[in-house]
């Protein structure tokens, strides 16, 4: 059986990759395909130095960098992929890799992060923040976003089965492509994330500053609770607006590597959250660290965190790993915070560490591996 592995793009080590480095586990002698592969050569290895067969969007003036901006030749550079000599195609996509084509005697399974999200629900907010909601750009910019939105409810047809990430991702290929999947979360790599005991007095906070990520909320936040010390880790270009809401209380270091990132996890009282995410892995890691998570009740993270109400309503053993708030603002977060100090010991390390556990990166191989090999089975009884 031949297998071709297509993902969108190679520019970083995020969460998609994450996925797609599990999943060339899965297949090691599995051919990969990307519109573009900008990885530096010392950071190959999570797709074990392969070769990566690329479009001619590579070969494109200023790629390494605008590639995003050549959004509206994607569909036509997916669509040029020859993949006729494999069995199995895995597209790994959150724009456009699952669009390949592939003939009857092939099977697709996508693995989607989440329909093309600026195209679809996420698209006023994308064009308010761009600056495109008014003038000629503008209109030419909805214009792209129609087309692509026409392209990707086309191409959803050429899926055999997909695979979601969370159950809030199954809702949303629902809406967009009136089609069932299966949900397997993504692997979180518990084992470089291990539990510390000890808390210490202070509350983390690490994220990319996009305005959907709400660091300045949870900032202001902090900056009216001058008794309680915040850290906040990464950078981009909220960095100033979040600069300027921060009080005395309120740490900022910036961009931060894995060591430090680790390290605060491990001994902050608890991560503080207030994106709506399609699944959220920052959130895994510091419950892998044994460290409660406060976060915005909506999207992926309904589905990894434990909260306090859900806990005494089952009536069980008090197994909560975190809680919830339930609007994006500042007084949602301090009513939050002051629920969780009011919460004491009934969040253990012990108990988040267990939670994070269900997402090893293991339990993703075992049931993506077993999905992929019934699928196989039944496609080759129906041909």
């Amino acid at each position: 059986m031949r297998i071709a592995i297509v993902h969108d793009w190679l520019v970083v080590y995020a969460g998609a990759e994450r996925v797609l480095e599990q999943m060339l586990t899965c297949y090691p002698d599995a051919d990969l395909f990307s519109l573009v592969d900008f990885l530096p050569t010392g950071q190959r290895a999570f797709i074990r130095n392969k070769p990566v067969i690329t479009s001619f969007i590579q070969r494109l003036p200023r790629a390494r960098k605008k590639y995003r901006g050549y959004l509206p030749l994607m569909p036509l550079a997916v669509e040029q992929f020859d993949l006729s000599a494999y069995d199995l195609v895995l597209s790994s996509s959150h724009a456009v890799a699952k669009g390949v084509l592939t003939g009857p005697d092939q099977l697709h399974l996508c693995m989607c992060y989440s329909p093309i999200r600026y195209a679809w629900d996420l698209q006023h907010q994308y064009l308010r923040e761009a600056g495109l909601v008014r003038g000629v750009k503008g209109w030419v910019a909805k214009l792209i976003l129609h087309y692509v939105r026409l392209w990707d409810v086309r191409t959803a047809n050429g899926v055999d089965c997909f695979i979601a990430i969370s159950h809030y991702i199954a809702r949303r290929i629902r809406k967009v492509y009136r089609r069932e999947s299966s949900v397997i979360y993504p692997p979180v790599d518990v084992a470089d994330f291990p539990m510390y005991r000890d808390k210490e007095d202070f509350y983390v906070t690490a994220s990319r500053m996009v305005p959907y990520k709400k660091v300045d909320l949870i900032v202001e936040a902090f900056s009216a609770m001058p008794d309680k010390r915040l850290v906040v880790i990464g950078d981009g270009p909220d960095f100033a607006k979040v600069r300027d809401k921060a009080g005395p209380n309120v740490q900022l270091l910036g961009f931060a590597g894995a060591e430090v990132l680790r390290d605060h996890l491990q001994r902050a009282r608890a991560f503080v959250f207030a994106a709506e995410e399609d699944f959220g892995i920052a959130p895994l890691e510091a419950q892998a660290c044994g460290t409660p998570v406060i976060a915005f009740g909506k999207g992926g993270a309904l589905e990894t965190i434990i909260p306090l109400p859900e806990a005494e309503r089952a009536g069980s053993s008090p197994t909560p790993t975190g809680v919830f708030f339930y609007k994006q603002s500042a007084a949602a977060i301090i009513a939050a915070v002051e629920r969780f100090e009011e919460a004491g010991a009934a969040i253990t390390p012990e108990a988040c560490r267990e939670n994070a556990l269900r997402f090893a990166p293991e339990r993703f191989r075992a049931k993506f591996t077993a999905f992929v090999g019934r699928e196989w089975a039944a496609f080759r009884e129906d041909a």
